[in-house]
């Protein structure tokens, strides 16, 4: 009894053992019996199965990312694009999606085609699209983003020419109305220029003007004072001007008015 006392344990523990097993947190699992599905969306924790008779299947509750292959699409100006995009989706059903997939991976079966067939739209209306093609597979599509756009080597060449004619086409736009704002500014201040100088120069007229009445009244005031004072400074005034340069020569009468302070030796104290 004792010699088969250990062997009993050991077979029972491993029966057991074989009778349980624990799904995650992140997990929910399928038990099917013979092939179909008894117990589905089992929870987080320690359970029981039939050994030979029941089958566990588990799948991933948690938020899954998927990356489709590179396509092309017609743009609306009937150009051709290479379009990288990814997918990020989880488990809803899990019987569902093992009845649709027989739990083979997202990028093998159906769930593949189903999804590239919505993605004509690009980004309007793909996430809702998608969501309905795939709710008869078990799975929900929560987002579509477009990771990379493309042109191919066949349409990159034209594009770039257009793009450069636009950009010549908008240059030109640009300089010509700047050459327009530049001669309007031009002629603003060529005319803001031409107002002030005039009024500088009427100013300069009237003060002049003023100078010379000042200096007239003044000389009119020395002259009364003392003429005789007055035409003998006027006398050296115009001698100083007319013997400033050198090599000055005049041909005058000596006994000419303009000499006449030059014969006046003898001047009364």
């Amino acid at each position: 009894m004792r010699a088969l006392t250990i062997p009993l344990i050991l077979l029972g523990l491993i029966v057991a053992s074989s009778c349980l097993f624990t799904v995650r947190e992140d997990q929910t699992a399928l038990v099917l019996n013979l092939g179909r599905i008894d117990r589905k969306d089992l929870k987080p924790g320690l359970h029981m199965r039939i050994p030979f008779i029941h089958d566990v299947r588990k799948f991933d509750r948690r938020l899954l990312a998927h990356e489709m292959p590179q396509e092309r699409y017609l743009t609306g100006e009937k150009k051709h694009v290479l379009v990288d995009s990814v997918i990020r989706w989880r488990i809803k059903d899990a019987a569902l999606y093992f009845q649709a997939t027989r739990g083979d991976e997202f990028n093998q079966r159906t769930l593949q085609q189903v999804v590239a067939s919505e993605r004509d739209n690009m980004i309007t209306g793909v996430l809702k699209a998608t969501t309905e093609s795939t709710k008869s597979l078990g799975i929900e599509v929560v987002d579509v983003r477009i990771k990379r756009i493309e042109l191919p080597t066949e349409v990159s060449g034209s594009v770039f020419d257009r793009m450069s004619s636009e950009r010549k086409q908008v240059a030109e736009g640009l300089r010509a109305a700047g050459d327009k704002q530049a001669n309007t500014i031009r002629a603003t201040a060529e005319k803001q220029s031409s107002v002030l100088i005039a009024e500088a120069e009427n100013k300069a007229q009237v003060i002049r003007g003023e100078g010379d009445a000042k200096a007239a009244e003044i000389y009119a005031k020395a002259y009364g004072a003392d003429p005789e004072f007055y035409a003998f400074h006027r006398s050296l005034e115009a001698y100083r001007k007319s013997f400033a340069d050198q090599g000055n020569m005049l041909v005058l009468d000596p006994k000419s008015e303009f000499f006449r302070y030059f014969e006046q030796r003898n001047v009364s104290k």
